[in-house]
C-alpha cells in the first residue's frame, strides 16, 4: 500500500540548500509513504514496523509521524508520534512501542494524512482467558452425553443415486438426538453420509456448519461421492438448520422427504437462560451423535475421527472433541464462533445484543454464569486432541480474541494457529487443503 503525501499541505520546512540556491516549494515533488506487513501482523515482544518513504526531491524533508493506537475493545491508547527529517532518496522511518498481550488497532499517520489502518496481535499465545466453568460443568456434560446414550438412534439411510459414485455412496441420514431439554420426543436431525464402496475401514471426517440463514435462502446439496476413498465423511445438518429446514425445491431433488421448517426461530436466543433446554445444548449434542453414527458403520475407522467446521462449524468441532465417547485424533475450528462470552460481547455487538434481549430478569453475572456451559474456552479443557485453528484479524464476528480464547485453553502440545492478516469473516481459500494435510499427517494406521 503507497500514500501519496502532498507537499503543499504538509510539509512544515525544508533545507533551502546553499545560500546561492534557494527551493521554490511549487518545485518539490510529492512523498510517497508505505507501511509494509510484518510478520502477517503478529509480533512476540515489542511492536516493530517501518513506514517506507520515498523522497523524490534533493532536499531533506520533516514529516511527522502519529501512529493512533486502540485495543480491540476500541479503548484508546496513548498515540505514537515521532518527528523525522527524510533524506532524499528512499528511507525507512522505524516504528518501536510496547504494549501488553491482545489485539489493537493501529491507524498511520504523516502529516495529518492516513498511510494505512491495520489489526495486529502482540503475544497471542499469552493472552490470558481463564476458563470461567461452573462447579458443575463436566457433571453437567457427562449427564448430557448420558442423556443421548439413552436415545435410541433409529437411523434411516435413503441413498441419493445422483450423488453417488464408484468410489463411496451418497446417503441422506436421518436420526434421533436428545429432546430440547431433559423430557419430551426426539429431535430428528439429518446429515449427509459419503460411504466407501470397498468394505474396508476408512478414517472419518466430520464436518460441521456454519450460522445458517433464517430464513434458508440458498440450496443445499449433497456432497458428491467423487473418486477418492481415503475418508468416510458425514456433514451434519444439526437440529433446526440446513437440511432440516429447507423445502424440497432447496434441496437434493431424489430424497424424496418434502420441505422441512425450523422451529427454533433464531437459534442463538431459543430457550436462552435454560441450561437444560438451551438450543446450543441440543446442537453440541448433535454433533455427538452424528460420530455415534458413525460407529455403526462397518467402513468406519474409530480410532482416527477428525472433524472441522468454520464459524459455528468451528465452535461445533470444538464440542465434539470435548464431548466425544470416540476419541478424536483432530479438529480444525476455522474463525471459531462461542468463544470467551464476557469479552466477546465487549468486541463486537452481536450476538451479544441477541443475549441482553433475551436474558430477562438476570443479571450479566448470571447470564455470563449460563453462557460458560456452551464456551468454548470451557469445552476446550475436555479436548486431548490435536488442533489446527485459524483467526481472520479483520474478523468482526468471530474476532481474533474470540478464537484465541479455547485455543489456548487447550491442554495439548500438538496444536498451531494460524492468523491471517487481511481476512474477514470467512474461510480462507487454501484451509480445506490445509487441514487435509494436518489430518492425514496424524492418521494412526
Amino acid at each position: 500500500m503507497m500514500a501519496v503525501i502532498s507537499l503543499t499541505a504538509i510539509i512544515t520546512s525544508c533545507d533551502k540548500g546553499t545560500e546561492d540556491e534557494a527551493i521554490d516549494p511549487a518545485d518539490l515533488k510529492e512523498l510517497k509513504l508505505s507501511v509494509p506487513m510484518v510478520n502477517d501482523w503478529i509480533f512476540d515482544g515489542d511492536v516493530k514496523f517501518a513506514i517506507q518513504v520515498e523522497n523524490p526531491n534533493k532536499v531533506e524533508m520533516d514529516v511527522a509521524v502519529t501512529v493512533y493506537l486502540r485495543t480491540d475493545t476500541k479503548k484508546s491508547l496513548p498515540n505514537y508520534t515521532k518527528e523525522v527529517k527524510v533524506p532524499a532518496g528512499k528511507s525507512d522511518i522505524d516504528i518501536s512501542f510496547t504494549l501488553e498481550p491482545g489485539f489493537y488497532r493501529a491507524i498511520c499517520m504523516a502529516n495529518k494524512a492516513t498511510i494505512r489502518s491495520f489489526v495486529f496481535g502482540v503475544s497471542p499465545k499469552l493472552i490470558s482467558s481463564p476458563p470461567d466453568k461452573q462447579p458443575d460443568f463436566d457433571k453437567y456434560w457427562d449427564d448430557a452425553v448420558a442423556q443421548l446414550e439413552g436415545i435410541q438412534m433409529n437411523a434411516t439411510l435413503t441413498e441419493l443415486p445422483s450423488r453417488s459414485t464408484a468410489a463411496r455412496k451418497a446417503y441422506l441420514v436421518e436420526m434421533n438426538s436428545v429432546p430440547d431439554g431433559l423430557e419430551g420426543d426426539p429431535v430428528v436431525i439429518r446429515g449427509y453420509y459419503l460411504e466407501p464402496t470397498d468394505g474396508k475401514k476408512h478414517p472419518v471426517i466430520m464436518h460441521y456448519q456454519p450460522y445458517d440463514d433464517n430464513p434458508p435462502s440458498y440450496a443445499i446439496s449433497c456432497p458428491s461421492g467423487g473418486n477418492s476413498q481415503d475418508f468416510a465423511e458425514f456433514t451434519l445438518s444439526h437440529r433446526g438448520q440446513y437440511i432440516n429446514n429447507r423445502p424440497a425445491s432447496l434441496r437434493s431433488p431424489d430424497d424424496g422427504k418434502g420441505d422441512l421448517v425450523n422451529p427454533y426461530g433464531d437459534w442463538f436466543a431459543f430457550h436462552f437462560g435454560q441450561k437444560d433446554g438451551y438450543y446450543y445444548r441440543g446442537a453440541f449434542l448433535d454433533c455427538v451423535q452424528a460420530i455415534r453414527f458413525m460407529g455403526t458403520r462397518e467402513t468406519s475407522d474409530m480410532d482416527n475421527v477428525f472433524a472441522e467446521g468454520a464459524s459455528q462449524g468451528g465452535a461445533l468441532s470444538y464440542a465434539a472433541a470435548a464431548l466425544s465417547p470416540y476419541p478424536l485424533r483432530a479438529i480444525a475450528p476455522c474463525v471459531a464462533f462461542l468463544g470467551d462470552f464476557p469479552d466477546y460481547f465487549n468486541i463486537v455487538t452481536w450476538p451479544g445484543n441477541t443475549a441482553r434481549a433475551n436474558k430477562g430478569d438476570m443479571t450479566d453475572e448470571q447470564m455470563y454464569a449460563f453462557l460458560s456451559y456452551f464456551d468454548t474456552k470451557n469445552l476446550a479443557t475436555r479436548i486431548h486432541c490435536a488442533v489446527l485453528a485459524c483467526s481472520g484479524l479483520l474478523d468482526e464476528t468471530c474476532p481474533p480474541h474470540t478464537n484465541t480464547a479455547p485455543f489456548n485453553n487447550l491442554d495439548v502440545s500438538d496444536k498451531k494457529m494460524i492468523y491471517y492478516p487481511n481476512m474477514k469473516h470467512e474461510q480462507p481459500k487454501d484451509w480445506g487443503s490445509k487441514y487435509m494435510i494436518f489430518f492425514k499427517e496424524r492418521i494412526q494406521q
